[in-house]
């Protein structure tokens, strides 16, 4: 009987657990962005295209975050579905009819088992290339202004080595006043040029810009490192700078914009374009991260069972401890990997072991006594030792 209603059970579990998955993905998800839009308003706030720079970014930092958000709203929905199966005696029903944890469990464990397949994804896929998305929309907004026009407080990127802002702009954008132009030579060398006012002209063929300046200096760092001013009182800029800005860089600048094959095909490559700590780092973290959601249901279960005894509140905090503490562990295991300072394996692996140890002990402590596990007795202890010294207290008074 109890094998007949097994589907019927797990199917109610499945259920139950949807709902709160869902909403808790999204209000973590949508915490997340809220609180990085204002940083993207600010950031974008002069380009004329600021709005749909903004939706686009947020649209390329979904995969990020919710490579953040999952594991903790996976977690919180079990352990909700489970305390409320407690709070409405259905989870001692359960038991009763013959219904093991381990049995109770098994729903939310092919659950995690499909999230860890969708984290390989997400982790090894998706999120680098929307990184580099990000990036690339966020250099696009900073230089949309470089468009054979210019805008006022604004450091464009005119390409080979210069950087070009105006304190004021008229409206045709090439008439500027409070000119400032910083170069880099291919030697590192600088040169600053700045002028009381200037003209953006196009050449005949359209393609590059001119710049006129009036009544300005340049301060030139020499071979020898000495300076070298020179004023004027009219010049042309011998540079043609560009008219459009320069193309972003192509992706691969860092190990996090490559998927797990590259990453992967990198390794095992003679000469790898990264170091190969970093490389080992990046690749290791990924799985890790990934196969640390099946470990949630261990850890959630037992928890969730003993927020009937009133137990909810140190449950919550020991659970939130420990996955600031694996989240953070493998960051620096992940930093010692990539300094050299530690093996890859141990580094990033240890944080994982830790927690899935922690987990399966007390999920094997709820087992003989359902909402009974290590955390609960440990509250209680402490609470008993309290009310012991407050007693005594009491005794102590005349």
């Amino acid at each position: 009987m109890a094998t007949r209603s097994a589907p019927i059970l797990n199917r109610y579990l499945l259920g139950l657990l949807l709902r709160p998955l869902l909403l808790s993905i999204g209000v973590v998800l949508l915490a997340l962005l809220l609180e990085r839009l204002l940083r993207l308003f600010d950031l974008v706030a002069a380009t004329d295209n600021a709005l749909d720079a903004v939706l686009l970014m947020l649209l390329n930092l979904v995969p990020h975050y919710l490579g953040l958000a999952l594991p903790a709203a996976f977690f919180a929905s079990i352990f909700m579905v489970v305390a409320r199966l407690g709070d409405d005696n259905e989870l001692d029903a359960l038991l009763a009819a013959g219904r093991s944890i381990e049995e109770t469990a098994r729903p939310f464990m092919l659950v995690a088992i499909l999230l860890s397949l969708f984290s390989l994804y997400l982790f090894g896929f998706l999120q680098p290339y929307s990184r580099y998305r990000y990036h690339q929309v966020s250099y696009d907004a900073l230089h949309a202004g470089w468009n054979a026009r210019a805008q006022e407080n604004i450091f464009a990127d005119a390409g080979r080595g210069f950087v070009l802002t105006a304190d004021q702009v008229d409206g045709t954008g090439r008439g500027l006043t409070g000119v400032f132009i910083r170069r880099v030579g291919p030697d590192g060398e600088e040169e600053i040029t700045t002028a009381k006012s200037g003209t953006l002209s196009p050449t005949t063929d359209g393609t590059t810009l001119l710049l006129e300046l009036e009544d300005g200096q340049i301060v030139h760092e020499q071979a020898n490192r000495e300076l070298l001013k020179v004023t004027f009182k009219h010049g042309t800029l011998n540079e043609h700078f560009a008219a459009n800005a320069p193309p972003f860089r192509p992706r691969g600048d860092s190990e996090r914009e490559l998927t797990s094959t590259e990453l992967w095909r990198e390794l095992h490559a003679p000469t790898p374009p990264l170091p190969p700590a970093q490389l080992a780092g990046e690749f290791q973290a990924r799985l890790v991260r990934a196969l640390s959601l099946p470990l949630l249901p261990l850890l959630a279960v037992p928890l969730g069972m003993s927020a009937k005894r009133g137990r909810r509140a140190p449950s919550v905090i020991v659970a939130c401890l420990m996955l600031l503490a694996l989240h953070h562990g493998v960051q620096l295991g992940e930093s010692l990997a990539e300094t050299g300072r530690v093996p890859v394996i141990p580094a990033v692996w240890a944080p994982l072991i830790l927690f899935g140890t922690l987990s399966a002990w007390l999920f094997r402590g709820s087992l003989k006594t359902p909402g009974d596990n290590p955390v609960t007795r440990a509250v209680a202890a402490i609470e008993g030792a309290i009310d012991g010294i407050s007693l005594r207290r009491r005794k102590a008074k005349p």
